[in-house]
């Protein structure tokens, strides 16, 4: 697959609620924080929809089932069906059917969203290694999930039972901060067998694959708050993004992306899905966004100006990938990250 490399976040004169047919919504730090919505969130939804685009929810966390999910949604204000909510799950459900006999049994590491794909695909979720399974699935099982479990899954494993992952994200945010997430107890896993799983969820090509069977969508956006993830998986998917700051990505890491992690579109938040998006324009030995002007300077990235601060990331974003082209761009971004509130 061959891409351009982007070197500057893009503008819209439309709005792009208009421009896009559906909204692929990533939830933890995009919708919701620790189960509360973040600020803005439910009335851009809801406006978005009005206007006539399908928000759909895409989600790398397998420990909740689609229904509970959308019910989730539309207590925070979005009525919500549960089939536009996709999640790893069922990405990670769908790839064992296709390698393992109907009815197989399928040794469940993680919670009850797994157990209800898997029967959806005609799996049946075991809990022993003992039991026979064809597979193991992994997903993210929640705080509770007891240390018992990863060892029922390297005793399966040991046996040469091929181990599957809905997603490996490594971090979750929660209402008190960053938490631990599937990646890292699949890691725990790896370390105690030497083995790989498969993997379905963001960034890779099953994911995507669920979610335009699921929803059909012609001219999908993605949005998500996480580089390796979201950002990633519409990179691989050759479809738009945006990227908002609600979550776990920060305005640092954001100008070091190499290029599978930069966004078509960078916001505070999900009114961005509400407005066109300005242009960032070469400006002299410089690149302009609104009132601010962003240029490489030896070993620093300079902003002068002054406006909206996302505007002066927009055009840090320009100066900072032009000048790592295909690569990170490693110049020092303090002073003007300062000048931003970042």
């Amino acid at each position: 697959m061959s891409h351009t490399v982007r070197t500057s976040p893009a503008g819209s004169e439309r709005a792009l609620s208009e421009a896009y047919d559906t909204a692929l919504l990533d939830l933890d730090g995009v919708v919701y924080a620790g189960g509360e919505a973040i600020e803005h969130a439910v009335e851009s939804l809801l406006a978005a929809r009005a206007g006539g685009m399908h928000l759909a929810y895409v989600t790398n966390n397998a420990l909740r089932p689609p229904q509970v999910v959308a019910e989730h949604i539309t207590e925070l204000g979005v009525p919500t069906e549960a089939a536009d909510v996709i999640n790893s799950a069922q990405a990670v459900a769908r790839l064992i059917a296709e390698q393992v006999p109907a009815g197989s049994k399928v040794l469940v590491i993680g919670g009850e969203g797994l157990r209800v794909a898997l029967r959806e695909r005609g799996l049946v979720p075991v809990e022993s290694a003992e039991d026979g399974p064809a597979a193991v699935v992994q997903g993210y099982g929640g705080p509770e999930l007891a240390w018992g479990r990863f060892a029922e899954a390297c005793y399966a494993i040991a046996r040469g039972v091929p181990w599957f992952a809905s997603n490996t994200d490594l971090t979750i945010p929660s209402a008190r901060g960053i938490a631990p997430g599937n990646g890292a107890a699949v890691e725990v896993v790896r370390i105690a067998t030497g083995a790989e799983p498969q993997v379905a969820g963001k960034p890779l090509p099953p994911m995507h694959r669920e979610t335009i069977l699921r929803t059909g969508a012609e001219r999908p956006l993605v949005v998500g708050d996480r580089l390796d993830t979201d950002i990633e998986g519409a990179f691989n998917g050759e479809v738009d993004s945006l990227l908002v700051l609600t979550g776990v990505t920060d305005a640092a890491q954001l100008l070091a992306a190499p290029p599978e992690h930069r966004p078509t579109y960078v916001d505070t938040d999900l009114r961005g899905m509400l407005t066109g998006q300005p242009e960032v324009r070469a400006d002299g030995d410089g690149f302009r966004c609104g009132s601010f002007v962003a240029r490489a300077a030896g070993e620093l990235l300079e902003l002068d100006g002054d406006g909206e601060p996302v505007d002066g990331l927009r055009a840090l974003c320009a100066a900072a990938w032009t000048a790592a082209g295909a690569g990170e761009c490693g110049l020092d971004a303090g002073k003007a990250l300062a000048r931003l509130g970042w």
